[in-house]
């Protein structure tokens, strides 16, 4: 199989795929064939590929424990033809990343992913003497460090990311939060759903009438479903009008499930069923 994740070698991303595919319950789905992995710099490019079938698979960041959703990621679905088939949460654990043999005092400038930076803004509070630099990614920053060979330079990345490089932790764990996660989707061009899916995520746009997202929820009301999450965002080509993105419980081959969709697209302008599966249990 072939799988696509935004970055390099190392990027939390690819941490993700790892987390996945290495479990006992897909490491027994792949068999003999295994996996190889292609990083992107560009999410529509992954995207594209995912929809024409030049990848299997690709694994989208969606949502972060700190941050919340990653609405530049989310925003893609309504434009390809893609679908969610898995769901992994992958632990965000930022490590101060060294050339072998650095000691704290010489550190003046370290580099990461702005968002990386800021998820650690406690450590550089507490080290103001130390610069921070904006990098484009958290695993390419460690590259960067490596190929300076400066003792005065770090960098923050997983834990991953510095043992692909051969370069040292000096300092495990300097983010804000211990509970910083980010949630992936595994995404294909099928929707091929698996039979233990437990996840429905769907996009709906709901018509312009009174309490027309009152109605809507109503309908997971009636039917007893769980919905674990609702976001509201702008629609690009219209004017101060929004669309929806749901999570709930269900499995569309569920009598149940299939009533609530049914209905779902008797009462909105727009649904598009973005995916069914297996949720991983931290997103619960």
């Amino acid at each position: 199989m072939k799988i696509g994740f935004q970055g390099v070698r190392g990027a939390f991303s690819d941490a993700a795929v790892r987390l996945y595919y290495e479990s006992e319950e897909h490491r027994d789905e792949l068999g003999d064939q295994g996996y190889e992995t292609v990083g992107y710099s560009d999410f529509i490019k992954m995207l594209q590929d995912v929809n024409d079938g030049a990848l299997d698979e690709a694994f989208f960041p969606v949502e972060n424990t700190t941050t919340g959703i990653i609405a530049r990621t989310y925003d893609y679905f309504q434009y390809y033809n893609v679908y969610a088939v898995g769901e992994v949460v992958e632990p965000i654990v930022q490590n101060l990343i060294v050339i072998p043999g650095t000691r704290p005092e010489e550190i003046r400038t370290v580099y990461s992913h702005p968002e990386a930076l800021s998820q650690c803004s406690s450590f550089f509070r507490n080290n103001p003497d130390i610069r921070t630099v904006s990098y484009e990614d958290t695993a390419l920053a460690v590259e960067y460090v490596k190929s300076c060979g400066d003792r005065s330079k770090a960098a923050i990345a997983s834990a991953l990311a510095a043992e692909i490089n051969d370069m040292e932790i000096l300092r495990p764990h300097v983010q804000n939060s211990d509970s910083n996660m980010t949630r992936f989707l595994v995404i294909t061009n099928r929707p091929d759903y698996p039979d233990n899916a437990d996840k429905v995520s769907v996009y709906f746009v709901t018509r312009r009438t009174p309490a027309a997202l009152y109605k809507v929820l109503g309908i997971f009301a009636s039917l007893e479903i769980d919905v674990l999450r609702l976001e509201s965002r702008p629609i690009v080509t219209k004017r101060f009008e929004y669309c929806h993105y749901a999570d709930f419980r269900g499995n569309l081959k569920d009598p149940v499930t299939e009533e609530a969709v049914r209905r779902l697209k008797e009462e909105c302008m727009e649904v598009i069923v973005l995916g069914n599966y297996k949720s991983d249990p931290l997103a619960l």
